[in-house]
């Protein structure tokens, strides 16, 4: 009996220390297993850490490239801006308004309505041909000889078998010595502005421009200037040309002004501090605006106008105001 009873407490103990045993491994790979779990899980963080870095550092890459790609643009436009300022002349450009100042024409003001205009008085040898109207002013209607005149019934104005216009003076009847007046002084204004233009050339052949063909421009000579073959002047018919003189114009017989390329004389500009001399047959394009007297010999003509500080003469001339 004894023995039944030891043998059964001996079994029950080695059932005991095998179930403990048997705990025992499954609480190690319970744990293995965790550890395993816990290292894959690790592993996958790890990766998933990895993979965030290589996508910040890829997102970090490709931002950087944009922000690259945005700063290439950004130059690329700047550039394109400034180009485009410095093409198209930007504000502060003074070299340009200097060019926009010295290719305006002369502003003629109220002298534009006369083909001729005096301040002493125009003489002519009949028979010349004036097309525009003659002004004299502060001198009288005796002062305009050669003309025939034929007083109007209004007293306002005169008229010429030579002119195809009125011939106005200062003692005329009214409103005619007020608009002479005006006249003058803007003849004066524009003698002014046109010696006042910055020049571009200066003493061009040494004051003898013959056989020249000119572009537009402004010229200044602080001597005179002879013409004594054909002189041409080429260019559009927006562009100007002004010719500052500091002594006497002279033409010689029979030489000419010609425009080329669609030049028109109303935009061309004779600023002259002495006598202005046109030869016998010569022919002159533009706006003689004369410190002076200015002579045009026999048969000398002109397209464009007199304007004269002092006198006027004309013989069996052609003088026609410019289209």
């Amino acid at each position: 009996m004894l023995s039944l009873k030891f043998c059964l407490l001996a079994t029950g103990t080695a059932l005991l220390l095998s179930s403990a045993a048997a705990c025992g491994d499954d609480d190690a790979g319970s744990s293995r297993a965790a550890g395993s779990s816990d290292d894959e899980g690790g592993s996958d963080d790890a990766g998933s850490s990895d993979d965030a870095r290589d996508s910040d550092a890829a997102g970090s890459s490709s931002d950087a490239g944009r922000s690259d790609d945005a700063g290439d643009e950004r130059d690329a436009e700047s550039s394109v801006d400034a180009a485009a300022t410095h093409d198209s002349g930007g504000p502060g450009d003074s070299g340009s308004d200097a060019a926009s100042a010295s290719a305006r024409p002369v502003d003629l003001g109220a002298a534009a309505g006369f083909v001729i205009l005096a301040k002493s008085g125009v003489s002519t040898v009949p028979a010349s041909v004036v097309t525009g109207s003659i002004g004299v002013s502060p001198a009288a209607a005796t002062s305009m000889t050669g003309f025939a005149l034929a007083q109007d019934a209004t007293n306002v104005f005169a008229m010429s078998p030579q002119v195809t216009g009125k011939l106005l003076a200062a003692d005329n009847a009214a409103p005619t010595p007020s608009n002479l007046t005006t006249a003058v002084g803007d003849m004066l204004l524009a003698f002014t502005d046109a010696a006042g233009r910055a020049p571009d050339v200066t003493e061009l052949g040494a004051g003898n421009i013959g056989g020249m063909t000119l572009t537009p421009g402004v010229y200044k000579w602080a001597t005179a200037l002879l013409i004594p073959t054909d002189v041409t002047l080429a260019g559009s018919a927006t562009d100007v040309w002004v010719f500052q003189i500091a002594q006497t114009l002279t033409m010689s017989s029979g030489a000419k002004v010609l425009l080329k390329g669609g030049a028109r004389a109303r935009n061309v500009f004779w600023q002259v501090s002495g006598l202005v001399d046109l030869g016998t047959t010569a022919h002159c394009e533009g706006i003689v605006l004369g410190q002076t007297s200015v002579n045009l010999r026999t048969g000398a003509s002109i397209d464009g106008r007199l304007l004269a500080q002092t006198a006027v003469t004309i013989d069996t001339s052609t003088v026609t105001a410019p289209n």
